[in-house]
């Protein structure tokens, strides 16, 4: 079996910042300089000894680095990492994860996430600061995956259910459930103008872009299917952004299994054949805006508050 070094060294990068440990703790715990950790990751040959001294430390297993199989991500850090790196080599991505795909959302939405994704860390959860950190890392990330996209503009299908946007619309855009309805009114708003620019977006035909809007029940555990010039990704996590996040708890996977890849493309070949699309799609859309909103069209540039 040959081994990618370059993306063993990608691996150890996002497990890396999904361990909340920094790079000069883990060097000194496993005896070599921050240079050389530096180095594995940017996909230098790595001794098997390294390798187990690295597994048992960030609690991943060698297949895992080594990309062997499954890669099972309990960290929401290491996970949107991970999706940065595939995703930049990716020319073909479709997204099926939650109400709305980050890779296609406005610019307002990008603006508020970090504020949503820091209202849904409630105050008792344990080492509540350590979970603050790790929003930090994560936005840091999304930036990173929105530039990338923005520059490279691969080819991507993003399938959205029209009762996740209901809800969305319904519930705004917020981090957990009840909010003050003073704040709730506003973070609707921004729920309105998020669709409002989804709508958009289909009824633009962008080069590159298709959007198809489901209105039947789907999955609730998002997947993405990533393809490269040589090979083929799936990932499917329980993480989510948008309307009451959840960046704490779960375990995602991705693997490039035929068997996975084929029954998963198999429901995506069946959910885009029946979906809404075009201007039927973005039609739908502004119905829901216009059932929850009471016909109202949501401003642009509304700001969150709390």
């Amino acid at each position: 079996m040959t081994f990618r070094y370059d993306e063993i060294g990608e691996r150890l990068k996002a497990f890396r910042l999904g361990s909340r440990l920094s790079a000069d703790e883990i060097a000194k715990k496993i005896n070599i300089s921050r240079t050389a950790l530096y180095r594995l990751e940017k996909g230098e040959l790595v001794k098997l000894e390294t390798l187990e001294k690295l597994s048992e430390l960030l609690g991943v297993s060698i297949p895992t680095l080594l990309g062997v199989g499954t890669e099972y991500i309990a960290s929401p850090v290491s996970y949107f990492e991970r999706l940065r790196q595939i995703e930049s080599r990716s020319n073909h991505i479709f997204v099926l994860a939650g109400p709305i795909s980050f890779l296609l959302a406005s610019e307002q939405f990008h603006h508020s996430l970090e504020q949503v994704l820091r209202e849904s860390i409630s105050e008792d959860v344990p080492d509540r600061e350590s979970a603050l950190a790790d929003v930090t890392q994560i936005m840091d990330i999304l930036d990173q995956r929105k530039k990338n996209y923005l520059e490279r503009r691969p080819n991507i299908v993003n399938m959205i259910s029209a009762l996740d946007i209901e809800r969305f619309l319904n519930n705004g855009f917020t981090g957990r459930p009840f909010i003050p309805e003073a704040v709730q009114k506003k973070r609707r708003l921004i729920a309105q103008a998020e669709v409002e620019h989804f709508a958009n977006v289909i009824e633009e035909e962008s080069i590159g872009v298709q959007i198809g809007l489901f209105t039947r029940s789907l999955p609730h555990t998002g997947f993405q299917i990533f393809r490269q010039l040589d090979k083929k990704s799936l990932t499917i996590s329980p993480f989510r952004l948008g309307e009451q996040p959840n960046i704490r708890v779960g375990v995602a996977m991705i693997t490039s299994a035929p068997e996975a890849l084929v029954l998963h493309e198999r429901v995506v070949n069946e959910m885009w054949r029946t979906a809404l699309k075009g201007p039927a799609a973005a039609k739908y859309l502004r119905e829901l805006i216009a059932k929850t909103g009471g016909g109202k069209k949501a401003p642009r540039g509304v700001k969150v508050k709390v």
